[in-house]
Formats: C-alpha cells, sequence, structure tokens
C-alpha cells in the first residue's frame, strides 16, 4: 500500500480545521498510509527584513527534509507551482503508483513559503489556485484532493 504524507509548517489552531482533516485521514486509511507531519514554524517579527526571511525559510526547510521518507516522491505545494484538475491529480497519483512509487510526500511551507532547497528536491510544484489561502485552510483542501484521487481512481461515488 502506498504512503502519503502531508508535511507541513505549523500546527492546526481551530479544532474545526483539526476535525476536518481527521475524518480525511479516517477516511484515507483504506487505501493508503497516510500522515500528517508537522514541523515548527519559525517566529520572526511583524516586520522581518529580507534576511529574516530567507533564514526562516532555510530553517523551515531543513526540518522538512528531515521529515521526508527516504525515496518519497515530493509534491511541493507553492504559488508558482502548476495547477491540476482533480482528475489529472487523480492521474498522476496512479501513474506514481503504477510507476511502482511506494511514498508520495506533499510539502506545505510557512507564511513565507518554502526554501529554495525544499523546492529543488521537489518530484513536482503544484499550485491549488491562483488565489491565496490560509495555511491551515489548504491543509484541509489538500486532504480533501487527496481523498477525492483516490476516490476517482477506485470508481468511488464521492467524485461528481
Amino acid at each position: 500500500m502506498i504512503s502519503v504524507n502531508i508535511i507541513c509548517v505549523g500546527r492546526l489552531k481551530e479544532k474545526y480545521w483539526t476535525a476536518a482533516c481527521e475524518e480525511y485521514s479516517k477516511r484515507l486509511k483504506g487505501f493508503c498510509n497516510f500522515s500528517i507531519i508537522e514541523v515548527d514554524e519559525e517566529r520572526v517579527g511583524d516586520m522581518p527584513s529580507d534576511a529574516q526571511i530567507l533564514s526562516t525559510l532555510e530553517k523551515e526547510g531543513r526540518r522538512i527534509l528531515s521529515k521526508i521518507p527516504k525515496g518519497a516522491k515530493i509534491i511541493s505545494m507553492c504559488i508558482e507551482g502548476k495547477q491540476k484538475s482533480s482528475e489529472k491529480l487523480a492521474a498522476e497519483l496512479d501513474r506514481l503508483a503504477v510507476d511502482g512509487c511506494s511514498s508520495i510526500a506533499f510539502i506545505i511551507g510557512g507564511s513565507w513559503g518554502l526554501s529554495e532547497e525544499v523546492k529543488s528536491a521537489s518530484y513536482l510544484r503544484m499550485s491549488m489556485s491562483d488565489m491565496t489561502f490560509p495555511h491551515q485552510l489548504a491543509r484541509v483542501m489538500l486532504c480533501e484532493q487527496i481523498y477525492r484521487a483516490f476516490q476517482i481512481n477506485s470508481g468511488g461515488k464521492y467524485h461528481k
């Protein structure tokens, strides 16, 4: 069974986001070994300098990279990434599984994004939308889209 991990910066603060992620995690157990791995967010002031932002990205990036399972295909969620429909994401996950991929790691960065080191290690850079979403909502949306992809690939009725 394929392993799918979401590695993200920061913790969910509101119970409704946590409940939503837990629900999709429960649903995904029938399709894959699914987990959400949180790494600590680096704290900076309200008006950080470019150097402080770069330092934050590098520190968070090292934390992220340390949590990626060996051999995992890395899909970084970033604004410059390629947008995919639900069907195309499903086809991508199916293709990876058919090609023998045993582990996928989706990465969600912190409020400043992802380090170049993380993005460079990525197999794919993906964007959810041209719109901006709170990181907590993005995590729920990604969980839902992963679940939807597995439903599509299994011929389930969830995706209409």
